[in-house]
């Protein structure tokens, strides 16, 4: 069977450090993770004019996390300075691209800042700054190594993620400031931890539409293997 080609949209950063120039990169174990998993990575550069090759050519798409924020515009609010900077050119051509791939039901897996991508592009709202915002909330930027778990999570019964999981608590590796606040059109959350923190969204209308908060590209539980290995299971059926 044909292994399918999954885009995952790069980040990126102005000149200085790798480059005098403007550059793309992205951590390896994404990419490790969606071979692992059977697909075929493929990264992804920033342009709207590519958004529909893109899609023609991909049969999924993983929109990853990264350190920046959303800026709160986005979903109507202001800045209360709490956020970590914005990178308005990714998050213009991710919202372009993730609202394309829905419209044509490409499978699709958000990680961190792409869940709450997901969450915004559905009319849905964030917290800016958990510790500001929550602060009887646990720790959601763990100090330890990002491969180790940090906090439980608790699985929705009749979720997806749920099904797919097949138990009900687990752990997670933690590493974001904001979180979702109000869930947006046809989302439904599928996890949390124990402080309430969302930790995952879904669209059970359509084949494969999940938001998780944690990184299981770090394949720290058998949860983040099972979350891509559905993945791109549901992407090779889309193919």
């Amino acid at each position: 069977m044909k292994k399918p080609l999954i885009g995952i949209v790069l980040d990126h950063e102005p000149p200085g450090g790798y480059s005098e120039f403007p550059w793309y990169a992205l951590r390896e174990n994404y990419f490790q993770a969606v071979r692992a998993a059977g697909g075929v990575p493929l990264g992804l550069s920033y342009g709207a004019e590519d958004v529909e090759t893109y899609l023609s050519l991909i049969q999924g798409l993983l929109i990853p996390g990264g350190f920046f924020d959303i800026d709160p515009t986005h979903y109507g609010h202001t800045d209360k300075g709490l956020c970590h900077g914005a990178k308005d050119n990714r998050t213009r051509f991710e919202m372009c691209l993730l609202e394309k791939a829905i419209e044509k039901k490409t499978p699709f897996l958000g990680i961190c800042a792409g869940m709450q991508l997901l969450n915004v592009l559905r009319g849905g709202t964030l917290h800016q700054d958990i510790k500001a915002e929550l602060p009887h909330a646990l720790t959601h930027e763990q100090k330890t190594i990002r491969s180790e778990p940090s906090h439980p999570l608790h699985l929705r019964e009749g979720t997806y993620l749920h099904r797919m999981a097949g138990v009900t608590e687990t752990e997670v590796n933690s590493t974001h400031h904001q979180a979702i606040q109000n869930v947006g059109t046809n989302l439904v959350i599928n996890a949390h931890a124990p402080d309430g923190v969302i930790e995952g969204i879904e669209d059970p209308t359509l084949p494969f539409c999940l938001g998780v908060q944690w990184h299981p590209e770090y394949t720290t539980t058998d949860l983040d293997r099972v979350v891509f290995k559905h993945f791109i299971e549901a992407a090779t059926r889309h193919g």
